[in-house]
């Protein structure tokens, strides 16, 4: 199964006409605003920058891939060395097969009847099909041995942490997940997994990772997968000659951002860098008083659940683009963003954007341009949420 691109046309937002957009600049082609755009040359760095550094640490990089949902970027993942890549939902799984993705990590404890029955009817489908998802209970194991087909599920006992997410709390509870893996039909144990995103301090993410070290080497299982947006350089430190696969499941380095991950990449601790990918461009509207712009772009548009976009630059008439410092976005309704500051914008002035989390954003685009240093559209980028 092959999932077909979007057909363009004005039903497609930031597209006018279905007139072919490749090779057109961004502010001469069938485009309207606001339109969300892709850094070629940052895209492909901050691939090509995280899989050398899962390489040099001796790990393997599962992105998760539900930050892009983009079968182009995707398969950039894996021809960089992805060992496969990581889901939330087992639909997303699903349509990562039509991806052509070998192999699937879902980070779940999937209890759903429906979708584990067509998730195992995939793996009795094609035998070169990987597929590994969580478990954090012994209902969660149950549910899935009664949903096996001829192929066992591979599972991950997951360990949580107290006020985290999912995940058994202690590891004896792990263990008890594990033993009733290994007693059920249906599935087999595979290793262990864990989440280090909520924890808020390096001291805490030591702790919690040499927990699942023990853990993984307790259950004598071959893999270990942890998130690793933000504290991969920890990760790396605490797990170096784990006897374990230790699998990253980052996601968001793929286009970095101007805002939560700029603060908290572990690139401010350690040489090497990240890129901001994703550029947001929309009109200013309206200055309706002084040190009030609302510019045509919300929360249809640009991600505001970790920071509100920062606005970069104003595009003159003449092409020229000057740095934007004294504004500010201090608020996002539906489709209108509001900066505070003076800047002398007027009504028509294009302005560009960065945005803070790039995991709510592609979800809000179909279609998005990729553009080259002087904004001629290389590509285009199709989602599927």
């Amino acid at each position: 199964m092959r999932i077909p691109d979007e057909p363009l046309g004005p039903w497609t937002k930031g597209f006018l006409t279905g007139e072919p957009a490749v090779g057109r600049s961004l502010f001469d082609g069938p485009f309207v605003f606001p339109l969300m755009v892709l850094h070629r040359d940052a895209l492909q760095h901050d691939i090509a920058a995280m899989a050398a550094f899962a390489r040099g640490h001796g790990m393997e990089l599962a992105p998760h891939v539900k930050t892009t949902m983009a079968p182009r970027i995707v398969q950039a993942q894996l021809a960089a060395g992805a060992w496969g890549g990581t889901v939330a939902t087992p639909s997303q799984a699903l349509a990562l097969r039509g991806f052509a993705v070998p192999r699937i990590l879902l980070a779940n404890q999937v209890v759903d009847p429906v979708a584990l029955r067509a998730l195992a009817a995939e793996l009795d489908r094609d035998p070169e099909f990987e597929f590994l998802c969580f478990a954090d209970s012994v209902e969660g194991v149950e549910i899935l041995s009664r949903c096996a087909g001829t192929r066992p599920f591979r599972v991950l006992a997951e360990l949580g942490h107290a006020g985290g997410r999912c995940g058994s709390r202690t590891l004896a509870e792990l263990y008890r997940v594990a033993e009733a893996v290994r007693a059920a039909n249906g599935v087999e144990l595979a290793g262990v997994a864990g989440y280090e995103g909520t924890l808020s301090s390096a001291d805490e993410v030591r702790g919690y990772v040499k927990a699942l070290r023990e853990a993984v080497e307790a259950t004598g299982t071959e893999i270990l997968t942890v998130g690793g947006s933000q504290w991969f350089d920890v990760i790396a430190e605490e797990l170096a000659g784990c006897t374990a696969t230790v699998v990253l499941r980052s996601g968001a380095y793929v286009t970095h951002d101007d805002g939560y991950y700029r603060e908290r990449t572990p690139f401010n601790r350690m040489a090497g860098e990240l890129r901001p990918a994703l550029e947001l461009w929309a009109h200013v509207l309206s200055v309706p008083e002084p040190g009030l712009t609302v510019v045509g772009f919300g929360k249809r548009d640009a991600p505001f659940d970790e920071g509100l976009p920062v606005p970069k630059a104003l595009r003159r008439a003449d092409g020229t683009s000057v740095p934007l410092r004294e504004v500010s976005v201090v608020k996002m309704y539906d489709q209108h963003a509001v900066l505070a500051g003076d800047a002398g914008l007027r009504p028509g002035d294009l302005v560009s954007f960065g945005v803070s989390h790039p995991c709510t954003a592609f979800d809000k685009w179909r279609v998005l341009p990729v553009v080259d240093d002087h904004y001629v559209v290389t590509e285009l980028i199709n989602t599927y949420f």
